[in-house]
């Protein structure tokens, strides 16, 4: 039967991964990798010999209606992105939406999502929340950082060790320095760490200590900002 499984992959620690999501790697005919020298780790570890096939931001557009051929024509096919799961700013969008557009069955486990953990670990409010992914790097940046800073609710972030300097200081001279927030990195890996306060304190830990690995950064809203004034 045609059908398509989107399975979430660790986002570090391996001994993450779910019995179900390995059984559903070995079982398929083929998965459909955002890096299959990252996933070949992963397969190595867990012994899943299932054949894979690079399918990543510059190619996707491209392979995206072949390989939803390749579904209907009868091959079973699992998605995973390099580390969580896919289409979660990975991969992943497309292909569903081709998918589901052409009547192809799609089956997603749950499993890790980077920004969950972050944004626990960061004690904010979590009734209301927006997940915003990777600020633009250049057009457009400016006026989606002066939008987070107004928003209500908490924020979540990605951002690179290359960008993140450069992010708080521009929402220091933006408006919010005193605003709180949580950068998280490397979670659930050996060196784990969560910087907790003011943006300006942030700014000056990163000064002072060079940023390092992928970060989810949580900023809490103007609503939570104004009350703690009262």
């Amino acid at each position: 039967m045609s059908k398509l499984y989107l399975v979430p992959t660790p986002i570090g620690n391996l001994e993450d991964m779910t019995f179900r999501a390995i059984r559903i790697l070995k079982e398929v005919d083929l998965v459909l990798a955002e890096d299959t020298r990252t996933s070949r780790k992963l397969f190595d570890h867990y012994d899943i010999p299932t054949p894979m096939r690079s399918f990543h931001a510059h190619n996707e557009h491209k392979t995206v209606s072949r390989v939803v051929d390749e579904i209907e024509g009868g091959t079973v096919m699992a998605q995973v992105s390099d580390a969580g799961t896919p289409g979660i700013s990975d991969p992943g969008f497309l292909l569903v939406r081709e998918c589901l557009e052409r009547g192809v069955e799609i089956e997603v486990l749950p499993g890790a999502t980077a920004f969950v953990p972050a944004l626990l670990l960061s004690g904010f409010a979590m009734d209301k929340f927006r997940f915003e992914g990777f600020l633009p790097h250049k057009k457009g940046r400016q006026t989606k950082i002066q939008e987070v800073l107004a928003a209500p609710e908490t924020t979540i972030l990605y951002e690179s060790p290359h960008r993140v300097i450069k992010m708080l200081e521009q929402m220091i001279e933006w408006g919010g320095a005193e605003r709180r927030i949580s950068l998280s990195r490397e979670i659930s890996k050996l060196h784990e760490e969560t910087v907790r306060g003011t943006v300006e304190e942030a700014l000056a830990h990163f000064n002072e200590k060079a940023p390092k690995g992928e970060f989810v950064v949580v900023l809490e809203g103007t609503t939570a900002d104004q009350k703690s004034k009262r």
